[in-house]
């Protein structure tokens, strides 16, 4: 385990059907959504659109057209809605009839629900029809209504109307820029509302009742490019290079014979089939190495080539798939572990593997590890990675750092840059855990060592083999240990939080799979009462 002081936090786990998380655009457009009109709740917002043009006779997108109206316009006119419950016979008149809207008044940007994905919908990019522009060929004896001739190019015109012609050309450019300037103003206050409505929809848990889906129930399709990643030799070289890594493995292996010595060993995500020769090595009977990318070719060519054909098995597919060539095996070993420790969802597969294959007095190794969170304190990080969005060559782009912030980023960081001591939140045993644990909501608390900006909160976690090892290994990915491949992510607080030393930061970190891609993770952060979601996709 990594130095340092770490104060153990309750796990407050929930299941994962009551409180899924969803990226941005998946939480905006999916369901139930109730009707404007009635009481029927459809899929979609989509449904909803179509719904009330069927059966109400009010085509949203049409009316919206009708009064002009713009993203907030449409914002006021859901909210007016579902407040004041008119019927679309009431609104279609009035908007026959009268030139200002029911909804001009500020008091319906209030969002009635939060949740209400019919607000999510950019208006002016949607029509209700597609209207051709005709264009009108001029030949050469076409004429004007003045009878000017329009032959050879050339057109003559009366000085009234020249000048007639030119007062209106100006006109026309006046009104240009005033509209230029007013979109302008009206773009930035659309991305505000924009922010606040992200905000409300990201800090509310989804109303959709379907949980995420489990890594076995993701298609191969869907895999395909997950595996395909694993099939370049520049991502196992750079595992393998990782000697904290792999010497973590070999030593569990080779410092433990006695626990290896004649047993069947299946290596789940085997790769290059390095752990698979370690368990040789340590005098394992007979191993079984699983793998769906095309690295599983290399790997049955290094086999070959170190003589292990004979006790090796490499079999390519899904685990979920395959057919072992044996019915229980004693030992599960597997590098499953992604950035923050559950990025790519591979403990899924692993923990299949186990309840189908493993005897019930097996072993699966690692077998126990913990995810951990320190503050950091990194003015010139946050800087070059925030603040540069201020002045980008002379170019304001402060708009990015919304998309920015939200996106956890991987990096290393400088053990002396740590403003807090670092807490457990999270504890997995690998021998007795389910799926459902993965997705979880626990409190954590952070001591305060130091003065300063506490300009982001790091995650890492450590990895412990233990179970029936008489030599126990563990190694460490936090900022107190040697580097690992994993890094740590790194979560940016914005704005930065100014602390002092003896004070306390206490918070819930909630973690869920994206349900769009159960391979990558939504993180809802809240720290003394603010809250900041991000994504690791």
């Amino acid at each position: 385990m990594a130095s340092g002081c770490y104060s153990h936090c309750e796990d407050m786990s929930l299941d994962a059907s009551d409180d899924d998380w969803d990226d941005a655009d998946d939480v905006m457009l999916v369901g139930p959504v109730k009707c404007l009109f009635c009481d029927k709740e459809l899929p979609s917002a989509d449904d909803v659109f179509k719904h009330c043009k069927d059966l109400h006779q009010f085509d949203i997108v049409s009316v919206a057209q009708t009064w002009n109206l713009d993203c907030i316009g449409y914002i006021k006119m859901i909210n007016y809605i579902r407040l004041k419950n008119p019927s679309p016979e009431f609104l279609l008149e009035r908007s026959s009839l009268e030139s200002a809207s029911p909804w001009s008044d500020d008091q319906f940007m209030q969002p009635v629900d939060p949740e209400d994905f019919m607000l999510q919908y950019d208006i002016e990019e949607m029509d209700s029809s597609t209207t051709p522009i005709n264009e009108c060929a001029i030949n050469s004896n076409t004429k004007t209504s003045n009878g000017a001739d329009l032959d050879g190019g050339e057109v003559t015109l009366p000085k009234t109307e020249y000048l007639n012609l030119l007062h209106r050309a100006h006109t026309a450019e006046g009104k240009a820029q005033q509209a230029e300037e007013r979109l302008r103003e009206a773009l930035e206050d659309l991305e505000k509302v924009r922010k606040v409505m992200r905000d409300i929809m990201m800090s509310q848990p989804d109303s959709s009742s379907s949980p995420a889906r489990s890594e076995s129930q993701v298609t191969e399709d869907e895999d395909e490019a997950y595996f395909n990643s694993y099939s370049h030799f520049s991502i196992h070289e750079e595992m393998l290079k990782d000697r904290v890594r792999t010497e973590s493995y070999r030593d569990c292996m080779l410092k433990n014979k006695s626990l290896f010595d004649g047993k069947v060993v299946l290596d789940v995500g085997c790769g290059t089939g390095i752990l698979s020769m370690f368990a040789v090595q340590a005098g394992a009977s007979q191993v079984i190495g699983v793998d769906q990318s095309d690295i599983i070719y290399q790997a049955m060519d290094i086999v070959r080539e170190n003589g292990m054909e004979k006790k090796i098995t490499l079999i390519k597919g899904r685990i979920e798939d395959v057919s072992l060539p044996v019915e229980k095996v004693d030992i599960i070993i597997s590098e499953w572990m992604g950035y923050f420790l559950l990025f790519e969802s591979m403990l899924d597969t692993v923990l299949f593997a186990r309840d189908k294959y493993l005897k019930e007095d097996g072993i699966v190794l690692p077998n126990r590890c913990t995810m951990s969170l320190a503050g950091v304190c990194n003015k010139d990080a946050y800087d070059a990675h925030i603040s540069f969005w201020d002045d980008v060559y002379g170019f304001k782009m402060s708009c990015m750092k919304f998309e920015v912030i939200h996106e956890a980023n991987v990096g290393i960081v400088n053990s002396t840059k740590i403003i807090t001591d670092q807490c457990v939140f999270k504890e997995i045993s690998v021998r007795d855990c389910s799926v459902e644990d993965l997705q979880f909501s626990t409190l954590y608390c952070l001591n305060c060592i130091g003065d300063g900006p506490l300009t982001a909160i790091i995650g890492y976690f450590d990895i412990f083999f233990e179970s029936g090892c008489s030599t126990p290994i563990s190694f460490s990915t936090g900022p107190d240990s040697t580097p690992t491949h994993w890094k740590q992510t790194v979560f940016v607080l914005e704005p930065p939080l100014q602390v002092k030393k003896g004070e306390k930061i206490e918070g819930t970190i909630k973690c869920h799979k994206n349900r769009k891609d159960p391979r990558a993770l939504i993180i809802l952060l809240t720290y003394n009462g603010k809250k900041q979601y991000y994504a690791m996709e």
